[in-house]
């Protein structure tokens, strides 16, 4: 119903979701990838001796470690983008050096020939989407336009799309404004491209600080409750005074963006 709406979402025409972590589950498809690879060259024939032991080292809880590091670059990187100073990068470029980095960083140099890595590198590309995202991102969008608003690069969301069957509407990224969340051209660079207001916009992210960036530059804010993705502590002041200003709250004991509807009014 109608009145059940916050007041805050009332008027709101469409709705931009961040993507990694809120609507596709990163880690555990990183780690499964990581880990098959490793299995794969380990049974391939002609591997070295070397390199074999150095795989057969590397544990499970490693891969996970090596993919959490794999996704800590990438918020070093986005964060110390400074438009018109620092040369652009894309998501995938980044992606392929940092794997570099840090299969030297953990003794791997050499095991994965170069098209093998740039192939592994593309793993973001095939990430698995949560429960809800698919279903719900659905009948979001039966009402209201539904569009990414990632750091991720066109190329990257398409297929992401096209993988986990999300149904967006629309396809708008950071790179389009040539910037990285939470720059403010990009969420406004956003409303403008929707052709909206800002406040007839509302972002979707598992993440306070980017919600904080939207709300900075006008747009409501839904924050949806993922598994390990919060970076900010529930002890913190900036996490407890974002209870007040968020204008709706998903759990995790919710259904993610089913319920997201449920609160906006859609029905089922």
């Amino acid at each position: 119903m109608a009145s059940a709406v916050p007041e805050a979402l009332r008027n709101i025409k469409a709705l931009t979701f961040d993507v990694f972590g809120t609507v596709v589950d990163w880690r555990s498809s990183v780690c499964e990838e990581l880990v098959r690879r490793a299995r794969e060259k380990k049974e391939a024939s002609g591997l070295s001796d070397d390199s074999r032991a150095r795989l057969d080292a590397m544990s499970n809880d490693d891969w996970g470690k090596f993919a959490q590091e794999w996704r800590d670059s990438y918020h070093v990187f986005t964060r110390g983008f400074v438009p018109g100073e620092t040369a652009w990068k894309d998501i995938d470029t980044h992606h392929y050096d940092a794997l570099h980095e840090l299969l030297r960083k953990w003794g791997l140099t050499g095991i994965f020939a170069d098209e093998e890595a740039r192939s592994l590198s593309l793993v973001w590309h095939r990430l698995r989407p949560w429960n809800d995202s698919s279903a719900g991102l659905k009948l979001l969008g039966t009402r209201l336009v539904t569009a990414t608003l990632s750091n991720g690069n066109q190329s990257l969301l398409h297929d992401l799309d096209v993988h986990g069957d999300l149904g967006f509407r629309r396809f708008l990224s950071s790179a389009d404004y040539g910037a990285y969340k939470p720059h403010p051209r990009v969420y406004l660079g956003a409303v403008e491209t929707l052709g909206l207001r800002a406040e007839e916009v509302a972002m979707v992210a598992a993440h306070l600080g980017d919600l904080a960036g939207a709300r900075a530059n006008g747009l409501r804010t839904i924050y949806v409750e993922r598994p390990r993705e919060e970076a900010w502590g529930v002890e913190e002041d900036r996490y407890k005074e974002a209870r007040e200003w968020v204008d709706v709250w998903i759990t995790e004991k919710e259904e993610g963006f089913l319920e997201v509807a449920r609160r906006l009014g859609i029905p089922e």
